[in-house]
């Protein structure tokens, strides 16, 4: 099972200068109480693993005398932690208090008396009582990922009780007091170190944080943190950047994030808002990288359409290309001229993109001729949705609008041209926009972690993605 996860949920702390996160995440106390439940399993085998060192002494024993004895061979059989907690500190993090636990061992026993007399066998102890508290601090490394350890523990060792097999084993009974102390104080030494090792063995799977996480050939999304954790009485609050960027090459778009809240939620153990800067900063990036055009040809058009990228289709709406370049097939750049603009609205996210299409005849050498470009202003709607652990989408065509920008073949009425570009957009542009979209991005992630009952809500300016978490081995 992965340990400590309920630490893992919580643990994406860099610290860096505060600034209006892209991306929040909220864990709220049911996604502590599913993470306290794996953290239980981490620390219940730590605990089997303790090692108890062989006692041995000399006590005065009435009417006998002294007797010398030794205890070895002692095994970890069971370790019990019935009762645990795990609490919101505000302002300052976590503890973790285990109460009633219990450990109970097996081992051998050995006596010597009367210089000449000796006996052995074996004994069964039972610690109850036991209790822990755990307060943990979560840093940032030098990598910007999370590093957690304990800043205090204590573990208190409520009774032992000793039952002893074989020989004379009357005889242990009337000093099983002194070895129950010296049992209790071996055990209380280890526990606190065990725990602490415990927390330790979290920090390899914090490594696992997507602090940053390509995307495709073009861009990555960044997720470290930009402020310090809110910890309240009810949830941990983090901020991340949640901004795109070009592979290789960190330059900020020219707006910034602004502030938005999440609103009070207990259904889900997570939730992740997901700003509109997000998308935006991602719109910044491909239109940087020059990774929205499309270059679209007529073997691109559905077959038993009448419409085909030639001279003698546009001709009939342009007579003058017809004339003027009788016979060739034609070819289509679109492509972005300024940043697409993404804007959410309750249950409603939009597109606006401002381009170019430009018409090339093909002649018969490959070389393209222009013919005009047109201005084209689109809207689109889109869906989003979560698959596995990514954002994904699929946009529709809302409205389109055309305007003449330079004509090599004289004036001609743009209008005239509106269903085919309305055709081109839906039948070509469009899906090869959503066959990419449908790719997603990748949220937040830490290690091999799953999300269930994934809800998804479009707010004013952001996104609410409501979701339970599964983390597999």
């Amino acid at each position: 099972m992965f340990p400590c996860c309920w630490l893992a949920l919580v643990a994406l702390i860099p610290m860096t200068l505060s600034t209006n996160p892209g991306v929040k995440v909220k864990l709220t106390e049911k996604g502590l109480e599913y993470g306290r439940q794996l953290g239980m399993a981490s620390i219940q085998q730590k605990l089997k693993s303790i090692k108890v060192p062989d006692i041995s002494g000399t006590e005065s024993v009435s009417p006998i005398g002294n007797v010398q004895y030794s205890l070895s061979d002692m095994q970890i059989v069971d370790v019990g932690l019935t009762k645990s907690a795990v609490d919101l500190v505000p302002g300052t993090g976590l503890r973790l208090s285990i109460d009633n636990a219990f450990i109970s061992l097996h081992g051998n026993w050995r006596v010597k008396y009367f210089r000449i007399i000796k006996d052995s066998g074996s004994f069964d102890l039972n610690v109850n009582g036991l209790t822990i508290t755990i307060g943990i601090a979560i840093q940032s490394d030098e990598t910007g990922r999370p590093v957690v350890s304990t800043v205090d523990c204590a573990a208190t060792v409520g009774s032992a009780s000793i039952v002893f097999h074989g020989g004379a084993s009357w005889l242990y009974n009337l000093f099983e007091s002194f070895i129950d102390r010296a049992l209790q104080n071996a055990l209380q030494k280890q526990i606190c170190p065990l725990v602490a090792d415990a927390v330790s063995d979290l920090n390899p799977h914090l490594k696992t944080l997507n602090v940053v996480a390509q995307v495709d050939q073009y861009a990555e999304i960044e997720y470290s943190m930009v402020s310090s954790p809110t910890v309240s009485n009810s949830s941990i609050d983090l901020s991340l950047k949640g901004e795109f960027y070009n592979i290789g090459e960190h330059q900020e778009p020219p707006f910034c994030p602004t502030a938005f809240y999440l609103p009070p939620q207990i259904n889900n153990m997570l939730y992740i808002g997901m700003s509109a800067f997000t998308s935006n900063s991602a719109a910044f990036v491909y239109n940087k990288a020059g990774a929205l055009s499309l270059y679209i040809t007529d073997d691109m058009i559905p077959q038993a359409s009448p419409i085909r990228l030639n001279t003698r289709t546009f001709g009939a709406f342009v007579p003058q290309i017809a004339q003027r370049f009788p016979g060739l097939m034609m070819k289509l750049l679109v492509k972005t001229v300024n940043n697409p603009t993404i804007t959410f609205e309750p249950n409603n996210v939009t597109v606006q993109a401002n381009g170019t299409v430009t018409a090339y005849a093909i002649q018969p050498n490959a070389t393209l001729t222009p013919l005009f470009v047109l201005n084209l202003e689109t809207s689109v709607s889109a869906k989003v949705f979560v698959s596995t652990m990514r954002l994904a989408g699929a946009v529709t065509l809302n409205k389109m609008g055309l305007t003449l920008g330079t004509s090599y073949v004289g004036e001609f009425q743009v209008k005239s041209l509106d269903n085919i570009f309305q055709m081109v957009l839906k039948v070509v542009v469009i899906p090869k926009v959503n066959v990419q979209l449908a790719k997603g991005y990748p949220l937040p992630t830490l290690g091999k972690m799953n999300l269930v009952n994934t809800q998804l809500q479009v707010l004013k300016d952001y996104m609410l993605i409501g979701t339970d978490v599964q983390f597999t081995d």
